[in-house]
């Protein structure tokens, strides 16, 4: 199939902003947040119609998400006028995101005003918490209505926004005017404004991470002032950061780029790709602590970045429906996820975020976890893609048998299996990198997507290096059963590394269980351990699976002791001597469970093999200048 490219109307300067601010009929959005901290939103629409039925959309499917998760539960006040009459509405009852209305005779326009109930739980990504007193991010598809049967790239939203007393605030997109807390913005596509939330907050920091012609910036609010302080070698890193991007894909898709980072313990975490900037939001220490930043900020925004060319600009076709309302499908998501997820890694390390140790310990735990996923057995690795809209609101409990959004690690996994056997086909004279310039490189330019199939992106690898790819990643993507049973590991033993089990936890693995008060028991006993001796998941087939422990439990007392993180860690040590004995509690009932295991502690770890060249260490090498 011919590639097709998809223009996305975009923000510009000059000649651009003056052609969408002067097209007729755009839509005119005015959002008032500044009861944020209530974790309310208000907004009003002037849309302009013609008279007759009508029927406005809500954005369902919203980019990155990969899913239906417009949150149309937490709309409310919503109520429509025309020429200062009230009009009836009713929500067309297949279709929960269309509301139906009838425009009366000699009206030109309608006005809608709506509420949005801001979620105080964090569960979700952007319908989740976005609000805390001190801070909020402003995703605008929650705020706004459509009509049906437009294309949001050619409709165009004049927005302003309000913000509470003395709140900052940090955008892709350009201002027009600034007065009394008040920002009005340069009317935009319908699509380029979804693509462009704002973070605002009362502590909040910009840090220009690199000048003109191609800005990025570093913008960061957080629950107090004392979360801001990220020290010099990281605001280094973030500019490495940007250099080694560079010299990844050897061209830019954006014509600015703004990290919008959320420090708080009470919004959502997690991160969301856009052209032009990523909404990352992780705890408020995250900065300061250099634990919870290993752990939990480290990859994160490596990770978004590179969405802008691998997600943003370069999409899987079934991934741009080209409007908010129709499904999108996700069998490419090993591509636009899995691809994107190894790059992230390897771009930690040639940043500085992480050590090149750090960075084989987490590569390490990523396959010890793929081999502990039982649920491999019964389902492929395609799967986890096709059914991701419904994998993402997964449980915890039963991931490791059910499966969860596995394309993300497993398939970073195989792209840097990918990534060794081009660098030995070639005796090292290509690489994944060429793949990645080829791919998603020149031409630069402002925000556009150019779409992609499962048959392109074999007959760009047979460009780089001629080989039968689509066998490759067909075999690796549909395989079941026994030929499943262990992780993917070809690529670290490429590399010139094996995965090897040590009994003591590694730095990495440390920084974890003290950013979340957990203690990893996964591959021993089988357990993992969260704050307050909960177990959220239980290993299938593990000494504590065997012992009939489940999910949902939480630890009382270890070997007669009452449980701390010390406890048990001193009871996995002890084992060869003693059977792990665990006093656990569900809801209001209480039992004793004697564990069978003398394996001492056991974490996962990477072992230099010296009969092989060290191709890691050349991968996760710095590249920027």
């Amino acid at each position: 199939m011919r590639t097709k490219i998809v223009l996305i109307a975009v923000l510009c300067a000059g000649l651009g902003a003056a052609r969408l601010a002067g097209q007729a009929g755009a839509v005119k959005l005015d959002v008032d947040a500044r009861e944020a901290p209530r974790k309310l939103f208000h907004a009003r629409l002037t849309i302009p119609a013609q008279p007759g039925p009508l029927t406005l959309l809500y954005p369902k499917w919203i980019p990155g998400e990969h899913g239906p998760t417009g949150p149309i539960a937490d709309l409310a006040g919503l109520t429509f006028t025309a020429g200062g009459k009230v009009l009836a509405w009713r929500r067309d009852p297949v279709d929960m995101y269309a509301i139906q209305i009838e425009v009366p005779p000699g009206a030109q326009a309608v006005d809608v005003t709506l509420d949005l109930l801001s979620a105080s739980e964090s569960s979700g990504f952007s319908s989740g918490a976005s609000a805390t007193a001190s801070l909020a991010v402003l995703s605008w598809n929650q705020v706004l209505l459509y009509p049906k049967g437009s294309k949001p790239d050619e409709l165009v939203y004049a927005a302003t926004l309000r913000l509470p007393s003395g709140w900052k605030y940090g955008t892709s997109l350009a201002h027009k005017s600034e007065k009394n807390g008040e920002v009005e913005f340069e009317p935009v596509s319908l699509t380029m404004l979804v693509d462009s939330p704002v973070l605002t907050g009362s502590h909040f920091r910009a840090i220009p991470l690199t000048d003109a012609p191609l800005p990025t910036r570093l913008n960061i609010a957080a629950d107090s002032e004392a979360a801001l302080d990220m020290s010099a070698d990281q605001v280094q890193s973030y500019k490495n950061l940007v250099a080694e991007t560079g010299a990844l894909f050897g061209a830019r898709h954006y014509r600015h780029y703004d990290f919008l980072l959320t420090l708080s313990d009470h919004t959502a975490h997690f991160g969301l790709e856009h052209h032009e900037s990523s909404d990352d939001r992780v705890c408020e220490r995250c900065v300061v602590n250099e634990d919870k930043r290993r752990a939990d900020l480290s990859g994160l925004l490596p990770h978004e970045m590179t969405h802008s060319w691998n997600g943003k600009y370069r999409r899987p076709a079934d991934l741009q429906p080209g409007t908010f309302d129709q499904p999108m499908h996700g069998d490419l998501l090993w591509v636009y996820e899995g691809l994107t997820e190894y790059l992230g890694e390897i771009l930690t390390p040639r940043s500085g975020l992480l050590t090149a140790e750090q960075y084989r310990q987490s590569l390490a735990e990523t396959a010890a976890e793929m081999e502990i996923t039982r649920g491999r057995l019964w389902r492929p690795l395609q799967d986890t893609a096709d059914a991701a809209q419904v994998l993402y609101d997964g449980r915890p409990d039963g991931a490791l048998w059910r499966r969860g959004t596995d394309f993300y690690p497993e398939s970073s996994l195989l792209w840097l299996e990918a990534d060794t056997l081009i660098r030995q086909r070639t005796q090292g004279k290509r690489s994944l990198d060429d793949f990645c310039r080829l791919f998603h490189g020149e031409p630069s330019g402002p925000p556009r997507v150019v779409t992609y199939t499962f048959e392109d992106v074999v007959a760009a690898l047979n460009q780089i290096v001629p080989y039968d790819w689509r066998t490759f990643w067909r075999a690796r993507l549909d395989r079941l059963g026994q030929a499943n049973t262990h992780a993917p590991t070809a690529g670290i033993e490429a590399s010139g590394w094996r995965l090897v089990y040590r009994n003591q936890p590694t730095e990495m693995q440390r920084s974890a269980e003290e950013a979340h008060d957990a203690i990893d028991a996964r591959f021993s006993i089988g357990i993992f351990v969260g704050r307050d001796g909960a177990i959220p998941e239980v290993v299938p087939d593990s000494p504590a699976s065997r012992a009939g422990i489940g999910p949902g439990t939480a630890v009382v007392a270890v070997n007669g002791k009452r449980y701390s993180r010390d406890v048990l860690h001193d009871a996995l040590k002890a084992s060869a001597s003693r059977p792990v004995e665990l006093l656990l509690s569900s809801g209001d009932d209480f039992a004793t469970y004697k564990i069978e295991y003398s394996g001492g502690e056991r974490y996962p770890d990477l072992e230099r093999d010296t009969s092989k060249p060290d191709l890691l260490s050349k991968i996760i090498a710095a590249h920027g200048k």
